[in-house]
């Protein structure tokens, strides 16, 4: 987490029974409240089995009323990402006297299932087999983020990506294996791009752009369905689309990508954010 380290004052903790490492807890500090690490898509508590929760949570309660801290906001995982350790640590936060005070949709497919993509998606994928598009796996993010990725959401969202292109290059240095780019071409032309992280059982598609020549090609929608089926003969077990919170709305998510993400064959999961009175 240290790219980011200057946006967050951490205060991570690791918890310990005797000499033995038993919790991690990734955390910032804002105000008098200690958060789920903000700089992270997911965190939470993570345990290892055969402790107490309750007196774990007695013992964390202790500590952080010692720094004067009163609010732990904590949240749960995603179920697609839960063990058993992290779902009982999701029964707990729902338990006791907490207070759920915000829930993300999170959109994946489960390959247990079978794929269930849009008869439309799936016939325009057919005929887009003809055109010639050439999909390659990058090692440099340089021409997805500057051609695409940046440019697009600076004309339709006025936004930036979270990850500069050097803290994404940073990140792949140190996870060679788990960050992968893959862009789409026509005629050597890139039209658009889908960055994953491989989380083990799951992959997510961390950001996926196209741009106006893309988008009229439906090359990024191609690019979607080709890596679902590469993943699918992979043996993993979910394909993560991430999130599509969005306070811009008023339904508090954006309509428009959740469709098309449904579309592409995802499930609605949830993941629960909780709030904690500590004094």
């Amino acid at each position: 987490m240290d790219y980011h380290s200057d946006r967050f004052e951490d205060f991570s903790l690791m918890i310990y029974m005797g000499n033995s490492l038993i919790g991690l807890l990734p955390a910032n500090l804002k105000d008098n409240t200690l958060y789920s690490h903000q700089g992270l898509t997911y965190g939470g508590l993570f345990l290892e089995s055969n402790y107490s929760i309750d007196s774990i949570f007695i013992a964390l309660r202790d500590y952080l009323i010692e720094f004067e801290i009163e609010y732990l906001k904590i949240r749960s995982l995603p179920v697609i990402y839960q063990s058993a350790n992290s779902k009982r640590v999701t029964n707990y936060l729902q338990g006791i006297s907490s207070i759920l005070y915000h829930s993300n949709k999170v959109l994946a497919i489960d390959y247990s299932l079978p794929l269930n993509i849009h008869k439309t998606k799936l016939k325009h994928y057919r005929k887009n087999h003809i055109k010639g598009f050439e999909i390659r796996e990058e090692s440099s993010f340089e021409s997805f983020w500057n051609r695409v990725l940046i440019p697009r959401l600076k004309s339709r969202h006025n936004t930036s990506p979270v990850h500069t292109l050097n803290e994404i290059t940073l990140l792949k240095s140190r996870f060679i294996e788990q960050i992968k780019q893959y862009n789409i071409y026509l005629k050597g032309e890139i039209l658009a791009g889908i960055t994953i992280f491989d989380k083990g059982h799951v992959v997510k598609s961390q950001y996926g752009a196209t741009n106006d020549l893309g988008e009229n090609q439906r090359a990024l929608e191609y690019l979607f369905i080709e890596l679902i089926y590469k993943y699918k003969t992979e043996g993993k077990r979910y394909f993560s689309m991430g999130t599509v919170m969005d306070d811009a709305y008023p339904e508090g998510y954006n309509v428009g990508l959740m469709r098309q993400k449904i579309e592409l064959g995802c499930k609605e999961y949830q993941q629960d954010y909780y709030e904690i009175k500590l004094v």
